[in-house]
């Protein structure tokens, strides 16, 4: 692939995605949403990819939003304008491959474009979230929509209302369950890459159809994800079940958490 924004390498069925600004805190342009249009398309037809893992590179940032010294495209027509998440959320492009997120240093804004669509959010112990818009007089709403499905509603107005005013800690970010893990920086690619190698192990078919049938049941009430979920299975289970390698599957070994 021909991008300028991100690295993109392909190792042992995981893709790693590096967001490569660090001179502007990894901001995305709207190079950075050209790049990712091609990574998902990508990603959801190279079938040698299972899992994703995303990171920022540098040490200050993950990804600080949109780079508002350069911005992103707008048509005229506001009525034919779109969301930055068309190009930048994996499920928006219906890429059902588990998204491992990384984080370090500063996430904010336009960052949550990626962690509200993460299937796994690890980050290290200087990690802090935040959502600057309404300090600048901009409604929040896209990247706290999707923040309030994966955090209780209150801490994800908070986020949005205090604006720069207050930041998240690695310590309240697992609390409120918008991370899993917290580990020293120095471990957090580290700790991610075997997460992710873990996941690819296991049958891609399977993988992918709890995927898709956990995400797509937030649009639904209980029941009818529960009837819908019923024919995931049955189109899943023969694919994934044939897939599985019987001796490599663990019996014995474990880890707690």
């Amino acid at each position: 692939m021909d991008l300028s924004t991100v690295l993109y390498e392909v190792t042992d069925h995981v893709a790693t995605v590096t967001l490569n600004r660090p001179h502007a805190m990894n901001s995305f342009t709207q190079e950075m949403l050209d790049d990712f249009s091609l990574v998902w398309h990508t990603v959801k037809q190279d079938d040698d990819v299972r899992v994703v893992i995303l990171r920022g590179a540098g040490d200050r940032a993950f990804c600080t939003g949109m780079d508002v010294r350069e911005g992103i495209h707008r048509h005229p027509n506001v009525w034919s304008q779109t969301d930055p998440g068309e190009f930048l959320s994996p499920k928006l492009n219906q890429v059902w491959k588990p998204l491992v997120c990384a984080v370090h240093g500063m996430a904010a804004g336009g960052a949550f474009y990626w962690l509200n669509e993460a299937d796994i959010i690890i980050c290290s112990e200087d990690a802090t979230f935040f959502d600057p818009h309404v300090s600048y007089g901009l409604t929040a709403a896209l990247e706290p929509i999707g923040l309030a499905r994966r955090i209780p509603l209150g801490e994800a107005l908070r986020i949005a209302l205090l604006g720069l005013d207050e930041r998240v800690s690695a310590a309240r970010a697992l609390q409120i369950g918008l991370v899993s893990e917290v580990v020293p920086g120095e471990e957090l690619f580290e700790r991610a890459d075997r997460i992710a190698r873990i996941i690819a192990a296991k049958p891609p078919a399977a993988i992918q159809g709890t995927v898709r049938a956990i995400w797509e049941s937030l649009d639904a009430t209980r029941t009818q994800a529960l009837r819908t979920g019923l024919s995931y299975t049955q189109i899943g289970n023969p694919l994934g079940k044939a897939e599985v390698d019987r001796a490599a599957v663990p019996r014995d070994r474990w880890t707690l958490r």
